[in-house]
């Protein structure tokens, strides 16, 4: 079959041109893409003189094709890159992707040494301390009456968490957060100005943290303490443990997904729930019932993550498209996750939503997000205490958007809510 041309004007490969446009027009565009017969096919843009423009790439748009994709990781493979769409160095996809750009064996091995320094007793305490940090946050904003709600809510609360199971010192906890603005906002000017190199940006981003965790590592091999970076550097699985280099893409990997998602999906939660007061009158109407809901449909309406790559290893069919060995195939969860075959009335947000098979944390398989668990309690925890302390916290203005085609990312986002909070 030939590659199936969209038909639609608009050009998936085209930052500006498509992905700062309105959100709702980018729902109609998926929803008319998701509707063609076979998978459409788009040219790639150069990104610099040094990565030129590469052969194209199909879109996944309909939740059934995105999840046979990621069943089949042999298939379907993450090695030649799963987070960009031009091929890239080895090196600079390890040193950004850790296990999220690597196949079997090593994505297994890798992925095998880093679970087991989640232990039942590590879960416990961390379960613990997210109540504890995201108490304290509102806390710090209850008197004020007004914050601006990503740097003093969504981004607080995973960024400490991480920092915190990683032994990172709270003095560096700014230089973190700063250093993970550029590894996700890359594309967008407020964090790396136009006319800057990107992949300059990136690598002096990306060396700055492995420095930091190079440092606390060597430390720790002399001295461990009760944290992560401890218990990686001296585990051994089957007589292996993380290299060095593979415990700092590992922190890259865990401080920059582990502060995204998290993030992404609270900023979005307020502003769903400011857009859907009828919404928040549901959840707060029976908090315990409601959560666990609320917390799976935050993450499918912000789809935080809005595609990952795989490859093509030999010639196969996908959604009524031949593909041959070498091509490339986006899996947009953006819109797999409004596949209205899937979900009733997709564009609506609905905190008592079920089912919700949602991909938020990535399709089935192997690469299904490590860190969901840990979201998810984060998530709840954070809103369960907004709820109960402010539970008139509501978005004052419309969200100033990341500009990026991968992270649904919001930059800023400010609030005002009762001072003092419910008495």
């Amino acid at each position: 079959m030939s590659r199936a041309q969209p038909d639609t004007d608009v050009d998936l490969s085209d930052l500006d041109g498509f992905w700062t446009r309105p959100i709702e027009e980018r729902h109609a565009v998926f929803n008319a893409l998701r509707d063609q017969p076979g998978l459409p096919f788009f040219a790639e843009r150069e990104i610099n003189r040094a990565i030129p423009a590469g052969p194209g790439y199909y879109a996944l748009t309909r939740l059934d094709d995105i999840a046979e994709a990621s069943r089949r990781p042999k298939l379907f493979t993450s090695g030649q890159g799963a987070t960009n769409i031009a091929d890239l160095p080895k090196e600079f996809l390890e040193f950004y992707g850790s296990m999220i750009n690597m196949d079997d064996p090593r994505h297994s091995r890798l992925r095998r040494i880093v679970s087991r320094g989640f232990t039942p007793r590590r879960l416990d305490a961390l379960t613990e301390n997210v109540g504890r940090v995201a108490s304290t946050i509102v806390d710090d904003i209850i008197d004020a009456g007004e914050c601006e709600a990503v740097r003093s809510i969504s981004a607080r609360l995973p960024l400490t968490i991480v920092c915190d199971m990683m032994g990172i010192p709270e003095s560096q906890h700014d230089f973190v957060f700063d250093r993970t603005n550029v590894i996700l906002g890359a594309t967008d000017p407020e964090y790396v100005p136009e006319g800057t190199d990107i992949f300059t940006a990136l690598l002096q981003a990306g060396g700055d943290l492995t420095n930091l965790v190079r440092e606390l590592a060597a430390l720790r091999a002399e001295n461990p303490t009760d944290d992560l970076i401890s218990a990686l550097i001296n585990a051994e699985i089957d007589g292996e443990s993380l290299t060095p280099d593979e415990l700092a893409s590992f922190f890259i990997l865990l401080v920059v997904a582990g502060n995204e998602t998290t993030r992404t999906a609270i900023s979005w939660g307020i502003t769903a729930l400011t857009r859907y007061p009828e919404q928040r009158e549901r959840w707060l109407a029976d908090l315990d019932k409601v959560t666990p809901t609320a917390v799976e449909e935050i993450v499918r309406w912000a789809s935080p993550v809005m595609f990952m790559r795989r490859t093509v290893a030999e010639a196969t069919a996908l959604g009524g498209q031949e593909l041959s060995a070498g091509d490339k195939v986006l899996l947009f969860y953006w819109a797999g996750n409004r596949d209205p075959k899937y979900f009733l009335e997709p564009e609506k947000f609905d905190v008592l939503r079920s089912p919700n098979a949602h991909i938020g944390f990535g399709g089935p398989g192997p690469h299904f997000c490590l860190g969901a668990h840990l979201a998810r309690r984060e998530i709840s925890v954070m809103f369960r205490e907004l709820l109960t302390r402010i539970p008139d916290i509501h978005a004052t203005a419309e969200p100033v958007r990341l500009k990026s085609s991968f992270i649904n990312g919001i930059k800023h986002l400010p609030v005002a809510f009762t001072p003092g909070g419910a008495r």
